[in-house]
């Protein structure tokens, strides 16, 4: 007998097979359709495209041009990988455009996930809530990152065998709750069986734990984490199951493993001041601190100096990469300097467009806006303007990374729009030409889209053009 599923439509019923319902469940998605597509500014960026011995190479890994800058940077990453550089400031100066930014993204990669690079704007630092010093002192310990080795005593094994001995609740007498347990713990060359209390008892029935799971008990803490289900044990694997499959451990039952905690110093802060809130906040849970005392962190140094002294811990100094740091002020610009001379310090990378002009605050007109105090304790790495052929080869990049097809004599009137404006202009009109082939029927960019994209938008130089004819007409505010 077949069953039948009826599906209603609006004028008729369809008598349908249970074979055909659940194949009509399924659903195959083109490949590809689960990778994340957004497309940022700066994503095609690989890595600064340096050789084996530090020279740039005029295209590799999304950098194109910018040799000198390429290699000055390369030398930082080196002394910042061999744990020799430390509380620097480099400063990135150069007109809009100029891959500035592209440069602490490529120095990012370089370094690895395991050396924090934070990204800020300098007006980040204007908070109603916080101080300005405040803000710059947490992103700073936020880029020292501290690699945490920690032995500790654990038993470890597959779970054989698991009983779980109950006695009346002291409140309701019609319900019972776990009073311990009794487990044996199986490795390839070890068995023992181990008597646990109630709260040992509770994580396993609460983690649905059993015959046949890989389980971690922490000697000193009772902490029990569910390791896996075992690829050796009798219990019943399905082909289809969420639970990981790990082979049974090795070794004793009782051994002693390192763990590694990777964490930056702003996280050890936070725990550290929490965990001395005070006897109010404790019993009361009085609110919390928008900002942590100067003796929280200097308690937080100390520790980790020690760990750092046994060998318990290592230092990953990382970047704190300021953009447009000319918005900066003086007090905000003297704290940095200050900040430079710690011995846990990052290294600070400020970028910034300004050429001779006023300091933030004063009167005081400077070199990039910066004070005179702060730069002679910088090196100045500077970006050019990009050439015709820079330019083409970084459009051609960006079209591949958007996925946009265009011809060839597309790519050459936007790098025209590229040289006579800016490089930003016409990655913005790239995209722009994309939408407007694809509102056409096209697949494909051609000369035509860019021309018609060039038309309705204006660039800066246009733009100025239009305020200087209507200026009479415009409100001034």
């Amino acid at each position: 007998m077949v069953d039948l599923y009826t599906r209603v439509s609006s004028n008729r019923s369809v008598a349908l097979p249970l074979e055909v319902r659940i194949m009509s469940s399924i659903r195959e998605l083109p490949s590809g359709a689960g990778r994340f597509m957004r497309i940022g500014s700066h994503t095609h960026i690989k890595g600064l495209g340096l050789d084996e011995k530090g020279r740039a190479i005029k295209i590799k890994d999304g950098m194109v041009g910018q040799e000198r800058a390429r290699e000055a940077i390369g030398l930082v990453v080196r002394m910042i990988k061999e744990g020799k550089l430390s509380g620097k400031c480099i400063i990135l100066a150069g007109p809009p455009g100029t891959g500035k930014t592209a440069l602490a993204v490529a120095a990012s990669k370089e370094l690895g996930p395991n050396v924090p690079l934070i990204h800020m704007s300098g007006s980040e630092i204007y908070s109603a809530e916080r101080r300005k010093t405040e803000v710059l002192i947490e992103a700073m310990r936020k880029c020292i990152g501290v690699e945490i080795h920690e032995m500790r005593k654990v038993y470890e094994g597959e779970v054989t065998n698991v009983s779980i001995e109950t006695a009346p609740h002291p409140y309701n007498p019609y319900q019972r709750v776990p009073e311990s347990v009794r487990i044996t713990l199986k490795t390839k060359d070890e068995e023992r069986t181990l008597e646990a209390g109630a709260s040992i008892a509770q994580q396993m029935i609460s983690q649905g734990i059993r015959e046949g799971h890989v389980i971690q008990i922490d000697a000193e803490t009772g902490r029990v984490v569910d390791l896996g289900i075992s690829t050796e044990g009798k219990r019943k694997t399905y082909d289809v199951d969420v639970s990981r499959k790990i082979p049974r451990p090795s070794g004793k039952v009782l051994k002693e493993k390192e763990f590694v905690y990777t964490m930056t110093l702003a996280d050890l802060d936070e725990m550290n001041a929490r965990r001395s809130g005070g006897f109010f906040s404790l019993l009361f849970g009085g609110a919390e601190s928008k900002e942590i005392s100067a003796d929280v962190r200097m308690a937080v140094d100390q520790q980790i100096k020690e760990w750092v002294d046994q060998g318990r811990a290592f230092i990953h100094p990382g970047i704190l990469f300021i953009d447009d740091s000319h918005m900066l002020d003086l007090e905000a610009f003297s704290f940095l300097g200050r900040s430079l001379e710690g011995e846990l310090a990052p290294i600070i990378i400020l970028a910034t467009n300004r050429g001779v002009s006023r300091i933030l605050g004063t009167d005081v007109r400077s070199p990039l806006g910066f004070p005179l105090d702060l730069i002679d304790r910088a090196v100045i790495i500077a970006t050019h303007e990009y050439d015709r052929e820079s330019v083409r080869e970084i459009l051609r990049i960006r079209a591949m990374e958007e996925r946009v097809e265009m011809t060839d004599e597309a790519l050459e009137r936007l790098t025209d729009a590229g040289v006579r404006s800016s490089l930003r202009y016409a990655v913005q009109l790239l995209s722009l030409a994309a939408q407007n082939a694809k509102a056409m029927g096209r697949g494909e960019v051609i000369v035509e889209d860019v021309e018609r994209v060039d038309m309705l938008f204006m660039d800066i130089g246009e733009a100025v053009e239009y305020l200087k004819k209507y200026e009479e007409k415009l409100i001034v505010h």
